[in-house]
């Protein structure tokens, strides 16, 4: 069973100002709740008991805005940076707390991925890492020509290509904290190469549920437009 979850909050939120000048990407609203909020109850409708809250940017706003977790009836903690960590560093704060399996999730994403099902495929291929992924589509915006002896033998217009990305979701084993140095800056994607050149295997869990990253702003108001269609 896996009870505990990090959000990892800490992010500056550049690509997001000047919304993030004030208000920790985390905290922008989307609906009636915040990302971090929806991600708080997307945790707790899927058994998990206890969420670590790795901040950074704008601590303060975060502390004050979600409290202890009892408004939302789970328990909620806060691992603060005091320099930048990136995507995994900030696990490392918390390697004496996290003594079982967890979750890790980007604290800028929004998504219905239903964790009982990758908590059980995680403990099933039995591999200290699970990297949750998605298929998207990525158009191009020429025209690609297919060429054969200087002669066109093809012309697509404006293809759509599908890529595999990461989706910001993870299951971490305890075992994972031997890859990751003590307070320094170091990236999940760092993780995954030092685990593939030890040729530790990575399982992957490729997530067909709604899903979005809230990265920049025209993907932010995509999601409020997708909200704002459900009520």
């Amino acid at each position: 069973m896996i009870n505990a979850a990090v959000i990892l909050a800490g992010g500056l939120g550049k690509r997001l100002y000047p919304l993030t000048k004030v208000l920790p990407k985390p905290l922008l609203p989307v609906g009636n709740n915040s990302i971090l909020e929806s991600l708080i109850m997307l945790l707790k409708r899927n058994n998990v008991k206890t969420i670590y809250i790795a901040t950074n940017y704008l601590h303060d706003e975060i502390v004050n805005k979600i409290g202890d977790g009892k408004k939302y009836k789970i328990k909620i903690l806060y691992s603060r940076e005091r320099k930048k960590l990136g995507t995994c560093g900030p696990l490392s704060l918390l390697k004496d707390k996290l003594t079982n399996p967890f979750f890790v999730l980007n604290g800028d994403i929004l998504t219905t991925a239903n964790l009982n099902d990758i908590r059980k495929y995680s403990i099933k291929k039995k591999s200290i890492l699970t990297v949750v992924t998605k298929e998207i589509n990525l158009p191009f915006r020429f025209g690609k020509v297919t060429t054969k002896n200087n002669y066109i033998t093809k012309l697509e217009e404006k293809p759509t290509y599908k890529q595999e990305i990461l989706s910001g979701i993870y299951v971490c084993k305890p075992e994972i904290f031997k890859f990751i140095p003590d307070n320094k800056y170091f990236g999940m994607d760092d993780l995954i190469k030092k685990l593939m050149k030890k040729k530790i295997k990575i399982s992957k869990y490729l997530l067909k549920n709604y899903w979005i990253d809230i990265g920049q702003l025209d993907d932010y108001e995509i999601a409020k437009q997708k909200k704002e269609a459900k009520k």
